[in-house]
């Protein structure tokens, strides 16, 4: 076991469509029902829709183009626009302001509380269903975290918001054909569980029971009791890791990658709301700069934490806190549940427990998680007794660039590409299938720390980017945040603004009108002659030349016409073929792409109900875990990759799982 223990010295720093056309499957809940207000003919996919209160006031879908701000505006309004949840976000929260002022006397007054039914700790997404689950019990509980309230909702907050569901209202809209069956194929050709799978003490014994659940959770109940919480998609599904080749092996057959209206605010709102009426309701007690450096057992049974309060913070959502130490407490309760996230912002942990079988670890990375997600609590469990399982098990990306307006310390985000650009390693050398865009995320991982660099190259073309190209989180999506449709709309004539402006001010972006040009600028950015002239252009002229018919040899030219034959790919996510070369799509785009970390698929190993287990299978009384700490679940439910979309989910899954057998437990 290579995490490091709770004691190192290391600064610890993831409504409804009305009956449509007579068809019963859009008889359900999404915000794209046909009203007589938009009418959007020109462009299906998105015909119909609600427009909330909050949209865009124009009369017409562009008076003026909705991404273009006055010069001088400040950066932090342009990934962050003056909107609904503009305001929550500087409020702290997901939900209404007010609602910060309509429970503060009740916060005031419970906040002295040093007992509980239940204590959780981490008030991110998993914690925040947790403790909602508590709270509908009647169970009183404190929540605590070391960050400031302006995090309430950790790295949910800044998701895309994606969701993982099979067989959904979406994907029969866009003419997916999905079953519990094809999903289950997928998991488990993705996931390639192969530590004592049967045998009860292997470190694959509970997530696979995990995945099992997990599958029929998303194939079930999973879309209708989210959407009874208010939450709604974008009606075209996306096509996530489509895989290395193979029915059996890793990928998706079909898209299932659902993008919450709203990204991932949306996601947290309904359980903040919860939280925030328990709160009001005195059963819940927000226990902020509350660090916890020690989990108590009292003749083997947890009985609480202690650890040190931090002094009050300012700092703002994602910015790193002080750790300044004001005083120590110590709680108590019957039941405690651990949901404090991952290790993406620890490079130092991701460095020692990065896998042989992915190569060396990169010398440089940049970051995709706030600097709090440090993985303290997991050595902090372990040292309790807990189980840490499949700890090599981690799932970072390829396509990172820097974020020229950065929030938090080495702040990365990923371009979430289609399928068109073609991929080269930092020398110049055209990577394989399957190390195409969106195809098998740690294949490439691999490919790319095996040519003895931590960068490679996308080339690309404008037609491309402004068609293929998403930024990931909630912050680089106003439209999608802030549920504006006429800025949505405006996808269809416009490069989206976050996007433009990355390419204009982003370091790793190199924009050029002819091959040459591009070239001299992909080694001036990088400070070295890796990139042959000759080479390149010999290897985009053979890949341009497969354009000329509609079959090829070429994999990635496969992939693109596989891609415009499914619906929601042509209407939002792959560009119609072309040539690379062909000026009329240019110009030419080249970016640098780094590793970007972010996801820690193993941790904790815990039961079907959340409890976790020590070194010989037993739970320890008292000690539950949900969300990325838990692995998802079982301590890796993703076996060694994820299949996309469900992270949000197994916090969600997980945590509503820990929080319901927690209240059980403590009845």
């Amino acid at each position: 076991m290579r995490w490091l223990p709770a004691t190192t010295a290391l600064s610890y720093r993831p409504d409804s469509l009305g009956a449509t056309d007579g068809n019963p499957r859009l008889a359900r809940n999404t915000p794209f029902a046909r009203t007589p207000h938009a009418p959007v003919r020109a462009h299906p996919c998105l015909c119909s829709l609600h427009l909330h209160s909050h949209s865009h006031p124009h009369p017409h879908p562009h008076p003026h183009p909705p991404y273009v701000l006055p010069e001088g505006t400040p950066m932090e309004h342009l990934t962050d626009p003056v909107s609904r949840r503009r305001a929550l976000t500087l409020a702290g929260g997901a939900v209404a302001a007010t609602a910060l002022t309509q429970t503060g006397t009740a916060f005031g007054a419970s906040a002295a509380a040093t007992s509980a039914d239940a204590i959780v700790v981490g008030h991110g997404l998993a914690g925040l269903v947790a403790t909602a689950e508590l709270a509908a019990a009647g169970r009183k509980v404190l929540l605590l975290d070391q960050e400031p309230e302006t995090n309430l909702g950790g790295q949910a907050f800044w998701s895309f918001g994606g969701l993982f569901f099979v067989d959904s209202v979406e994907q029969g809209l866009m003419g997916v054909n999905d079953s519990q069956e094809l999903a289950w194929q997928d998991w488990l050709g993705t996931a390639g569980f192969d530590r004592g799978v049967d045998d009860p003490l292997g470190q694959d014994y509970w997530g696979y029971k995990w995945a099992e659940s997990y599958v029929d959770f998303a194939s079930g109940e999973k879309r209708s009791w989210l959407a009874g919480l208010g939450m709604q998609w974008f009606p075209m599904v996306g096509w996530a890791e489509r895989g290395g080749g193979l029915a059996d092996g890793h990928g998706n057959s079909v898209p299932r990658f659902h993008v919450t209206w709203g990204t991932g605010p949306a996601v947290v709102e309904p359980f903040e709301k919860k939280v925030r009426a328990a709160v009001a309701d005195g059963l819940v007690t927000f226990k902020h700069r509350h660090r916890v450096d020690e989990i108590v057992r009292t003749n083997g049974v947890v009985t609480g934490v202690r650890g040190a309060v931090l002094e009050a913070s300012s700092a703002a959502r994602g910015k790193a806190s002080s750790r300044t130490v004001v005083s120590s407490f110590e709680l108590s309760a019957e039941v405690v549940i651990v949901t404090s996230g991952g290790i993406g912002a620890n490079h130092d942990l991701v460095r020692a427990n990065w896998p042989a079988r992915l190569g060396t670890a990169p010398k440089s990375m940049i970051t995709g998680v706030p600097a709090h997600v440090d993985g303290r609590m997991l050595g902090i469990t372990e040292k309790a007794g807990g189980r840490i399982v499949n700890p090599d098990r981690m799932w970072h990306y390829t396509e990172g660039i820097k974020n020229y307006d950065p929030i938090w310390a080495n702040h990365g985000i990923r371009i979430l590409p289609g399928p068109s650009s073609m991929w080269f390693d930092a020398t110049g050398k055209r990577f394989s299938a399957p190390d195409m865009p969106g195809y098998d995320t740690l294949h490439t991982l691999k490919s790319i720390t095996g040519s003895g660099h931590d960068y490679s190259w996308f080339v690309t073309t404008q037609k491309i980017l402004a068609k293929e190209f998403a930024l990931s989180g909630s912050e680089q999506n106003p439209d999608l945040t802030n549920k504006d449709i006429w800025m949505l709309l405006s996808r269809i004539w416009q490069t989206p603004e976050p996007l433009e402006r990355f390419k204009k001010y982003g370091e790793d972006f190199i924009v050029a009108e002819t091959l040459s040009e591009l070239v001299r600028g992909m080694n001036k950015l990088t400070g070295t002659s890796l990139v042959d002239l000759a080479a390149l252009q010999r290897q985009i002229e053979a890949r341009d030349r497969e354009i000329d018919n509609v079959y090829s040899k070429d994999a990635q030219v496969m992939g693109i016409r596989n891609a415009l034959s499914y619906t929601g790919d042509v209407l939002s996510r792959t560009a119609s073929a072309h040539k690379i070369l062909d000026s009329s799509a240019g110009p030419l785009i080249a970016v640098r792409l780094n590793v970007l970390t972010r996801k820690t698929l193993g941790g904790l190993q815990t039961d079907l109900s959340g409890r976790v287990l020590d070194a010989a299978g037993a739970p320890i009384p008292g000690l539950y875990a949900a969300g990325e700490v838990a692995g998802f679940g079982g301590g890796g439910v993703h076996g060694y990759r994820s299949l996309e979309g469900t992270f949000l989910g197994g916090c969600l899954f997980s945590g509503r799982q820990a929080g319901r057998a927690a209240a059980a437990a403590t009845a």
